[in-house]
């Protein structure tokens, strides 16, 4: 299959660490609880490193410009561990100019944050997701919310840029809880803040704990008015709405979150991970590992997402020896795909964008598109087609519209 070599292969690097001090009773990630001194966390950083090297000597990562290290609980890895793993994504890339790293307040140590800074990260995102101590508890949270202010605080006075993820219809919330969480995380001086409904994952604690409960709590019109309230106060207090759950002052958009809403190609790394790759940049990494499927004809885009476990990527960190969940995209559904992420954003979607998909889909994209107007989950600002307030809402009805653009199933595969 004939493919051009040159160039960038991806904008943006993910690492995922798996690790986490205690299993928060919401989440589904992948990630496991690990004793402090278990060795197995120094094990997959390592790996972790020698995977980088590897993708560095491919050229798949010459070209990134953000890189995000998530989990799981980063910051379990401690300040060694960590900052030898920042620093390796610093030689791999050194075109970085954003290195995020997630933290959750009890495990981010003032040591942690020196070595961070040190070794070049530039933000830090950190999982406050309440200043309310039932409610933490509620969510089987591991600090209070004082510890959550004092950490906070810290990696402000730092000078990293930061960023709090918060938390909304959640068990025990109330409106008046809700505003303190939001006045108290605003009182820190964050540059950036991150907004999510709780969405009761199946096979959590809190899908055990609430089963024949209806969660009148987590209603969708509580999530509903607890965002607004959420836009209301971050937006008057100088954050400005740029995705359907980011806030951010002037110059803090993250500019990783920015590449996966704008279709840019990344590659992700660990147990867990995804990648979202060019035809060209897949093909490259099949160089490396040979055993990842041929794609089919037509394919512009491969998905991919590491299924091998973290004690095997630990002891064999070989991209050959990876394995993966697979999806191959045609060029009418990547185009789709990147309709429904850019109607995420505020600015809404590109026109550009739009021209190509013209160019695929013909008079039904112009007819979806007059729907979604006359629906009001669209509307015309600046130019361009952008996401109402109904149309963030009621997102599942705007994405679906735009994606459902893309007939036919999506190639699969695994390895």
């Amino acid at each position: 299959m004939p493919r051009d070599l040159g160039g960038p292969m991806v904008s943006a690097l993910y690492l995922h660490i798996p690790f986490c001090a205690r299993k928060c009773a919401y989440c589904d990630f992948p990630s496991w609880a690990t004793p402090a001194a278990d060795p197995l966390m120094a094990a997959y950083a390592r790996a972790l490193e020698a995977q980088l090297a590897e993708a560095a000597a491919l050229g798949l990562v010459e070209g990134c410009e953000t890189a995000y290290v998530g989990g799981g609980t980063p910051t379990l890895l401690g300040e060694k561990d960590l900052g030898s793993l920042v620093s390796a994504v610093r030689s791999a890339a050194p075109g970085i100019t954003e290195l995020s790293c997630e933290a959750n307040p009890d495990s981010l140590a003032d040591g942690v944050i020196d070595a961070l800074r040190a070794a070049g990260a530039t933000r830090l995102s950190v999982g406050v997701q309440s200043l309310d101590d039932g409610e933490l508890a509620e969510l089987g949270r591991l600090h209070d919310a004082a510890c959550a202010r004092d950490r906070v605080a810290a990696a402000v006075g730092s000078g990293l840029d930061v960023s709090v993820d918060l938390m909304c219809a959640t068990p025990g919330q109330t409106d008046g809880g809700w505003h303190r969480t939001l006045e108290g995380a605003l009182a820190l001086g964050v540059g950036h803040v991150s907004v999510y409904p709780l969405q009761i994952e199946e096979g959590t604690a809190l899908d055990r704990r609430y089963a024949d409960d209806p969660c009148p709590w987590n209603s969708d019109e509580v999530q509903a008015a607890r965002m607004s309230d959420a836009q209301a106060m971050l937006e008057g207090s100088g954050l400005a709405r740029y995705e359907v759950a980011s806030y951010a002052a002037a110059g803090k958009r993250c500019r990783h979150n920015m590449a996966y809403w704008t279709g840019a190609s990344y590659l992700g790394l660990g147990t867990g991970a995804s990648s979202m790759l060019s035809l060209n940049g897949y093909l490259r990494l099949c160089d490396a590992a040979p055993q990842l499927p041929k794609p089919p004809e037509g394919t512009v885009r491969a998905r991919l997402t590491v299924t091998t476990g973290r004690r095997a990527l630990a002891a064999d960190p070989r991209l050959a020896a990876l394995s993966a969940s697979l999806e191959f995209l045609t060029g009418a559904q990547a185009a789709a795909e990147d309709l429904m992420l850019g109607a995420r954003l505020v600015d809404g979607l590109d026109p550009a964008l739009v021209s190509r998909a013209r160019g695929l889909f013909g008079a039904r994209l112009d007819d979806t598109l007059a729907d979604l107007l006359s629906r009001g989950l669209l509307a015309e600002r600046g130019g361009r087609l952008a996401p109402t307030k109904s149309g963030w809402l009621l997102g599942n009805e705007l994405y679906g519209a735009l994606w459902d653009l893309a007939r036919g199933e999506v190639a699969t595969a695994s390895c």
